[in-house]
């Protein structure tokens, strides 16, 4: 199994590179940090991490030649199995409106809003560890329950459009989505390669996922 951690410099590309390792030895998992759009195109699954603000990833992600493209061949042509995590899952929808609005990747409908907490005292990013709330089953939760920890950095959240694809939220002054997903896409607002044992157990789900 070849799993491809997309490299466009806008990601926690280590980190993330060494908990796929961890999770996957058991599965002889190859992982690969690339650039190259060949090796994401052929690859059994492919991971779009990334850290800062919409415009800049999105940015980023058009200026690799070939790599959108690349994208969308393996996972709207041929249903590769796909994971998204922080600003890489906010990419996923059809629209973000972090500084200017910026049209995403629209592999799952909806638009990517600040969040605006019920409560003043909570401040905006939302970060540290927060509880999940399981809103659907999917394969990629399994032997995960609510209750259990992931950790968030970040000021702006997914509004997906159909609530058939919410699989997961937190409350941080209100709801706070948390996971996304459709088909053979899923996406993570937390950092799993930071979430320890919840982490951990979610990438090697999705390593071991068929849709």
């Amino acid at each position: 199994m070849r799993v491809a951690l997309v490299d466009y410099d806008s990601g926690n590309l280590h980190s993330a590179e060494k908990a796929f390792a961890l999770a996957g030895r058991g599965l002889g998992a190859e992982v690969l940090v690339t650039a190259d759009p060949e090796i994401v195109a052929a690859a059994d699954r492919i991971v779009l991490p990334g850290d800062g603000a919409f415009p800049a990833c999105k940015a980023a992600l058009d200026a690799v030649p070939g790599m959108v493209e690349a994208l969308r061949e393996a996972v709207e042509a041929r249903a590769v199995p796909f994971m998204g995590i922080c600003v890489g899952m906010q990419m996923l929808a059809d629209l973000g409106h972090e500084y200017r609005d910026t049209p995403g990747l629209c592999w799952i409908g909806g638009e990517i809003e600040a969040i605006r907490p019920d409560d003043p005292a909570l401040k905006v990013p939302h970060m540290g560890w927060n509880d999940l709330r399981l809103r659907k089953s999917h394969p990629v939760l399994d032997g995960i329950g609510d209750g259990d920890h992931a950790y968030f950095v970040h000021g702006w959240q997914f509004m997906p459009a159909n609530p058939d694809h919410l699989l997961a939220d937190v409350d941080y002054g209100g709801p706070v989505t948390a996971i996304v997903g459709r088909d053979n896409i899923i996406g993570t607002q937390f950092h799993p390669e930071k979430s320890q044992a919840v982490g951990l157990r979610l990438i090697e789900n999705f390593l071991n996922w068929t849709p």
